[in-house]
């Protein structure tokens, strides 16, 4: 049975407000603290590997993804040096700066319009009812995208304990997205 048709801009608003934290917290660190530790990671990796796999699972596959990396490449825009590896290596090929995280958030956040949103490319309700697209999770669209959301928010929190012994005060987002 597919998902009630409601259920699609819930989805959206709720990683839009993930995502939307995740970058607050890119925007917010401090130069000087760019390398700083978050766990095992510096904290620019750990916003990486974020918007590397937010933007991998809003990929209808490993497939898609790989087709997406190759067709920004031609275009200019590369997130992903190495390819597809950037998200299998336990280190990216190379360090991120918070420029170029901010411009990967906002392309983020502009899938999310396009895979969850009211346009032609959105995905339908069979879509989101149907597997997730990875084979090694065994779940729903659906529940591929709160998984998403999930992980998103996860790493945000990471980050956010960072900043907060800095003394910053990332915000909370309750739905959608917060300039």
């Amino acid at each position: 049975m597919p998902p009630p048709p409601q259920l699609r801009p819930i989805l959206a608003s709720q990683l839009q407000a993930a995502l939307s934290m995740l970058t607050e917290c890119i925007r917010l660190c401090p130069a000087e603290h760019w390398d700083d530790p978050v766990a095992k990671y510096p904290f620019w990796q750990v916003a990486y590997h974020t918007l590397c796999f937010a933007d991998c699972y809003l990929s209808a596959s490993p497939e898609a993804f790989e087709r997406l990396i190759a067709d920004r490449r031609a275009a200019g825009v590369d997130f992903h040096p190495t390819g597809v590896a950037e998200l299998s290596e336990e280190y990216p090929s190379r360090r991120f700066v918070q420029a170029e995280l901010l411009a990967y958030a906002e392309a983020c956040r502009d899938k999310i319009a396009q895979v969850l949103g009211d346009g032609p490319e959105a995905e339908s309700a069979e879509a989101l009812a149907g597997p997730s697209g990875f084979p090694r999770l065994k779940f729903s669209r659906t529940e591929l995208h709160i998984y998403n959301a999930r992980h998103i928010q996860h790493h945000a929190g990471q980050l956010s304990a960072l900043l907060r012994r800095l003394g910053l005060e990332p915000r909370w987002t309750g739905a959608g997205w917060r300039d």
